[in-house]
């Protein structure tokens, strides 16, 4: 494997590139007219444009990608997250093209990319699994009937979905009806499939997910579980491993049930097999994401790993050189997605130019980053600017440094989640580790976060006057 086309923008495509140039690899940049001056197209060795702004008219476009591969004399390609990381097509367009695709096979694809397929598929290894329909839905009458029977609240969701579209709690029979239409008008427009599945909705859950790895020899590794529950709109903001609520015994049967899901449907690469863990430390299977997570930082650090470079060795046909047993876990990281959204307005996206963006520095602080000052944030694109991950040997020092580097994290000319991270890292459920994904909707609002920006700013002040007063004192004295 000589030359590597990243099919991906940003922070992602940096990284997968980073990897690859510490390989020796060379690397070819694929990039959007609106993504022209972006960092990941100087990185690369080789950078082609393949389309306009829209994703649909660029990174989406399969077929193109593999022409400029086959153009460049590319070995494979990494689709990094997002995109086309978990499109079963395009990894069989690459599989066609004798070009490697840096992941799994298309079928393992296609099978958890329907997460009722994969409920299916998971059944004969035992999985514990979250009461609820086995087929999808669309009759009303009948999916009321299940509902009842399952017991409220449930949840109905798309079968195709993610990110939580086409997703909808029903606390009772009365909303039942009108949520079940809301529920798969959205599937229909965002998935184009409008199928959907009820389960019992578990009410204080975490989200628990596990990073495996499994190579073409039949070996599958986990690399223990991130804890992932502080999210807004079922999307992740902040990440952390280990969880501080897993005892060896509960991340052994996770660990175990998560290997097993990737062995049902004959996994290859880096994939996260996702739980959810109720009030009593029952977990669920959830779904498996075929690819590798925004959040793969946090294992890489506690486990002392490279997932990329493991990725590649694996789709180049080696073994992995690591077996369970050598693997323990060491200290504790945190990441926080840093998004170009406004905590203090619901947080819709926000969209300028970086005037300010200088990253901050230091021992066990890491910034995986795809924007520089002076930059505009395209609206195209997931608003994500870069991902801030500190690490400390107990939970307690990793969170105090995410503390302190968001503060040494200077951006202006948009707004973004670096005041949301530090509000989670000074709030005591987060601290005591007692919360779950409702942590947003119980303790979160826009005017504690100006509380807190006044109380800051109250005792800046407060500082300042201190040093003043002391260097007029210090001038008064005479010589």
């Amino acid at each position: 494997m000589k030359k590597i086309l990243v099919a991906n923008r940003g922070e992602i495509a940096i990284r997968v590139m980073q990897t690859a140039k510490k390989m020796g690899i060379k690397t070819v940049a694929v990039f959007s007219e609106a993504d022209r001056n972006s960092p990941h197209v100087k990185f690369a060795d080789q950078a082609v444009c393949i389309g306009p702004a829209p994703s649909n008219e660029s990174y989406l476009r399969g077929e193109k990608i593999i022409e400029v591969s086959k153009a460049l004399q590319v070995d494979a390609i990494h689709p990094g997250y997002g995109f086309l990381s978990e499109n079963a097509e395009f990894a069989e367009l690459c599989e066609a093209n004798n070009i490697i695709f840096i992941g799994p096979r298309s079928k393992a694809i296609q099978v958890m990319g329907s997460k009722l397929a994969a409920k299916e598929t998971v059944k004969a290894y035992y999985i514990p699994m979250v009461p609820g329909t086995d087929e999808a839905i669309t009759d009303i009458p009948e999916a009321k009937k299940i509902a009842k029977d399952i017991g409220f609240p449930i949840l109905i969701k798309a079968s195709a979905g993610g990110g939580g579209k086409g997703m909808r709690i029903v606390e009772n029979e009365a909303e039942f009806e009108s949520q079940m239409d809301r529920a798969i008008s959205e599937a229909k427009n965002a998935f184009g499939d409008g199928s959907v599945f009820i389960e019992k909705y578990v009410a204080s859950p975490r989200h628990i997910e596990i990073q495996i790895m499994a190579d073409m020899h039949g070996n599958v590794i986990h690399l223990f579980e991130r804890e992932c529950s502080i999210q807004r709109r079922h999307q992740k903001v902040v990440e952390e491993a280990p969880s501080a609520v897993l005892t060896p015994e509960l991340r052994e049967k996770m660990g175990q049930a998560a290997i097993n899901v990737a062995r049902s449907c004959d996994y290859i690469g880096a994939g996260t097999v996702e739980f959810l863990l109720d009030e009593n430390l029952n977990f669920y299977f959830l779904e498996m994401n075929t690819r590798l997570q925004v959040e793969h930082p946090v294992s890489e650090w506690i486990a002392n790993v490279d997932l990329v470079e493991l990725q590649i060795k694996v789709a180049r046909g080696e073994n992995l050189n690591i077996k369970q047993a050598d693997l323990k876990i060491n200290g504790h990281a945190l990441e926080l997605r840093v998004y170009a959204e406004d905590p203090m307005n619901d947080f819709l996206p926000s969209v300028g130019n970086l005037e300010v963006y200088r990253l901050p520095e230091g021992k066990n602080i890491r910034v995986d980053n795809g924007f520089e000052e002076g930059m505009d944030i395209p609206i195209y694109y997931d608003p994500m600017l870069s991902k801030l991950i500190t690490y400390g040997k107990t939970r307690e020092e990793a969170i105090e440094l995410m503390i302190k580097a968001i503060d040494n994290f200077h951006i202006k000319g948009v707004e973004t989640t670096l005041p949301f991270g530090r509000f989670v890292c000074e709030h005591e459920a987060f601290r005591s580790g007692n919360f779950d994904t409702h942590f947003v909707k119980k303790y979160y609002s826009p005017s504690l976060l100006e509380e807190q920006h006044q109380l800051e700013a109250e005792i800046a002040a407060k500082i300042a006057l201190k040093h003043y007063l002391a260097e007029q004192k210090v001038l008064r004295i005479p010589g």
